[in-house]
Formats: structure tokens, sequence, C-alpha cells
């Protein structure tokens, strides 16, 4: 018993039971491997799941503008669609709160307005839209002038100043009195109970300084400054002349304080005559007609002063003339020999004079010259000067400019160029 016991404890003794490893190194490293690569594997699964989510997210914004863009072509074709609206105006309201409109084509009509329009908008005159079969009034427009009269307003005044203007004080002194007074200085007439003058009338020959003292009162004066060219409001068709001239007195009033400057006047001024038979004639009459209508008529022209000019005042309609329309004729004759020597001053002020120039002495000599003829001597004279490679102005070149000018005036289809100065 004793030695089966001791074998047998010999045999199952855990001291003598050997300890093998569970895990290999080997297979341990396999394992770590493949850790590693499913790590990787994970990571790489998990970036491509976020550029599938940008990319999924790109593809929803391209899809809402696609959608967006296919709306806006939606209303586009439904717009194209649409017939055109009728354009009206309106000529007087009903109790029931129907309009009696007019459209463009002619006819009057009695429609309906629809309940989006605004009922203040609607009044006599007011431009509308009209559906093109039912003709309610779906639309009112905001008033719009014509292109041709909207372009007549500067924006920007003109950098003449009354300092350039080379003599003219006692034009000066009534062109202020008339314009700048009333606008700047109403106060002054209202004490004294008297109305300020409506409108001034420039006159004499060309050259002479109208234009440029019109420019000096657009940039002293803060009013808003229109300039037209008489001319301008002759048209082809009968009554487009007068639509014109409303139009403008309308700009003037909707932007007063105001100045209108009508350069020209001539052009539709003229005295009618029984003589004038053909269709021009009669439209310029009706253009007149008109404008002595918005310079005193029924329609208060409120702060707009209107300016004229023009070189024939002898052929000038007698209505244009009478007090009230034009209240002060303002004549702009040739400058004396003191004004002339003042606007040479001018127009030399920025030029480099040799010591031998004397202005007295040229103002001598240009008698009967105007302010622009003037002009023309002292650039004639600068270029005499840049001909020969100087920037100095000498007596020789004033000598040589006013004997250019001088056979210019006495005759002009011989002027002859300078040589060499165009080339």
């Amino acid at each position: 018993m004793t030695d089966s016991a001791e074998n047998t404890g010999d045999v199952f003794s855990p001291k003598n039971i050997p300890i093998e490893p569970l895990i290999s190194s080997e297979e341990l490293a396999k394992l770590r491997k493949t850790n590693i690569s499913l790590e990787n594997r994970n990571y790489e699964l998990r970036e491509t799941v976020r550029q599938l989510r940008l990319q999924m997210v790109s593809v929803e914004s391209e899809r809402d503008q696609f959608r967006r863009e296919a709306r806006k072509y939606k209303n586009e074709i439904q717009q194209m669609k649409t017939p055109p609206l009728v354009m009206g105006s309106v000529e007087m309201l009903l109790d029931d709160g129907r309009v009696v409109v007019r459209s463009t084509t002619g006819p009057q009509f009695l429609s309906n307005v629809a309940e989006n329009v605004d009922r203040s908008l609607v009044i006599p005159g007011a431009q509308c839209a009209l559906h093109p079969q039912s003709f309610v009034l779906l639309e009112v427009l905001p008033r719009k002038y014509d292109a041709a009269v909207s372009t007549m307003e500067v924006e920007e005044a003109p950098d003449v100043v009354y300092s350039d203007i080379g003599g003219l004080k006692t034009q000066i002194n009534l062109l202020r009195e008339a314009i700048e007074l009333p606008i700047l200085k109403p106060q002054l007439f209202e004490k004294t109970g008297i109305e300020p003058p409506k409108g001034v009338l420039l006159y004499g020959p060309p050259g002479t300084g109208k234009t440029l003292l019109a420019k000096a009162a657009a940039h002293e004066t803060q009013a808003v400054f229109i300039r037209v060219v008489a001319s301008e409001l002759v048209q082809k068709y009968i009554g487009e002349g007068a639509r014109l001239v409303r139009e403008l007195f309308s700009l003037a009033r909707e932007r007063a304080p105001a100045i209108i400057f009508i350069d020209e006047i001539d052009a539709i001024g003229s005295s009618r005559s029984v003589d004038a038979y053909s269709a021009g004639d009669h439209e310029v009459s009706r253009t007149l007609m008109q404008l002595l209508a918005e310079l005193d008529g029924f329609n208060a022209r409120g702060n707009v002063k209107i300016i004229a000019a023009t070189n024939r005042l002898d052929v000038l309609d007698k209505a244009l003339l009478r007090p009230g329309r034009f209240d002060r004729i303002i004549e702009f004759p040739l400058p004396t020999k003191e004004e002339r020597k003042t606007i040479l001053s001018i127009h030399t002020k920025k030029m480099h004079l040799a010591k031998d120039v004397d202005l007295g002495l040229l103002a001598e000599e240009t008698e009967g010259f105007n302010g622009a003829e003037l002009m023309a001597v002292t650039v004639e004279a600068g270029m005499q000067a840049i001909r020969h490679n100087r920037s100095t102005v000498r007596a020789k070149d004033f000598t040589e400019a006013l004997s250019a000018v001088k056979r210019g005036r006495e005759q002009p289809e011989a002027r002859e160029l300078p040589p060499g100065m165009y080339l």
C-alpha cells in the first residue's frame, strides 16, 4: 500500500506536471499583426464613411440648387406664357368703387379695381396696368418722365463761378437778384410784400457770356438745374413737343427749388404768323403755346425759376416778352476795353507770360471782339508757343494769334490752318 501510494503520489503530484504556455510567441505576433490590420481597416472604413457623408451633403446642396433653378425656370416659363398687361390711365372714379380708364389703344373702359391695389394711389391721371381680357385694374404704375426730359437734369453743377466771368457786373447783379435771392432768401420778398421775378431773358450777340452766366448761377445756387436747348422740344408728331414741355415743368416742380435754363429759345419762340401753314409750323406753335401756358398759366410754378437765352430778340413772339413770363430782359453787349482786359487776364491767369506781354495794349487791339473770340486769341497764342517748343508765351505769339483770329473773322472761308499744327 505504501509503495502504491507513493507511486501514485509521484504520478499525480502537481509539482511533477509540466506547465506549457497557452499561446506561443509566433501566434501572439500573428494576432498582433491581425489586430493592427483590423484597426487600419476600421480607420479606412470610417474615413470612407466620412467622405461619403461629405459627398452626400454636397450632392444634397446641388440638388437644392437644381430645384431652385428649376423653380426659377418654371416661373420664367409661366411669365412667358402670361399675356402682357395693357397700359392705361385713370380717367374718373365712381362712387361704387369702379373706375373709368382709358387704354393706350384709345377706347375707354368701366373697370373694377383688384383687391390688392392701394386705393389711395388710384387717382385721375395715374398710369395703370390693366388685364388684357377683363381690363381689371391690376397695378398702379409709378410716375415716370420721358427719357429726353430726365436727361435734361444736370447731375453735377458746372465748375464756373462768377469770378470766372470778365465784366458783366450789372448783368450778374440783375441775374442774382431775380434768380438766386428768391431761392436763397424768400423772406426778403415776403417782408416787402411783392412777388419775386419768375423768369429772366438773356439776349445779345453770340459769345458774350449768356450761357456762361447761366452755368455760374447753376454752380452758386443749391437748386436743381435743368438745361434744355429749345430745338429739343420740337418733335415730329402732333402734341409730342407740348407733352415734353408739360413733363419738363412737372419735373421741375417735383424737384423744386429748381432752375430751368432754355438755351436758344428763338427755336420755338419766334413770332407766330398767319402765313405759317405747314404742319411743322403748326407743331412749333403748339409747343410755344404750351410753353406760354406753363410760364404764366393756371398751374402754379412754385419755386421754379426760368432763365432763357437768345441771340435774336427781334424775332421773339411778343407774348414771351411781357412781364409775368420774363420779368427781366437783360442785354449782353460786346465787352468794353476794360472788360476785354479783364477777360484776357482771366484766360491767361494760368499761362506763363513773358514780360513783354501787355494785356492793356492787346485789349485796345481787340475792339469789337466778344468773349469767345478773346478766349480764341489766348488759346491760339498758347499754340504758337507750343509750336516753337516754348512754355512761355510772348507778345509776338499774341500778335500772330490776333492776326489769325481777325483773318478768320473777316474771311472765314479763306482761313488757313497753321503749318504743322495738326501733324
